[in-house]
């Protein structure tokens, strides 16, 4: 009992430094200048959230977090993998309606 006291206060310290951290992602993914980098703090979010609760569910004894921990690093890949393929077919479509529009403008000039 006297072995888990000890970890207490840097479980608490630890839980502090990833909200601050958490903070800083928050920041680069409303303001990051490209959208790979909105897309990696929001990635990074989601595994700082599963760090948080895995250290929760050491504080608390609380073996259930460790089950919704899982389950939402299943979801957090998911959507990440979703959010990257929309973002890819937006891409492409803009690509591609580029390609139109120069390929139009060499036509009418020819």
């Amino acid at each position: 009992m006297e072995k888990e006291l000890i970890y207490h206060p840097l479980f608490i310290c630890l839980l502090i430094v990833l909200s601050f951290m958490l903070l800083v992602c928050l920041i680069r993914a409303v303001k990051g200048p490209r959208v790979a980098d909105r897309l990696m703090a929001v990635n990074m979010m989601g595994t700082m959230v599963m760090v948080m609760i895995s250290v929760l569910a050491l504080l608390l004894r609380e073996g259930y977090l460790v089950d919704i921990c899982l389950i939402y690093a299943m979801i957090s890949f998911l959507s990440v993998v979703v959010i990257s393929k929309v973002y890819i077919g937006i891409y492409e479509e803009q690509h591609h309606s580029q390609e139109h529009t120069e390929g139009g403008n060499a036509d009418e000039r020819g």
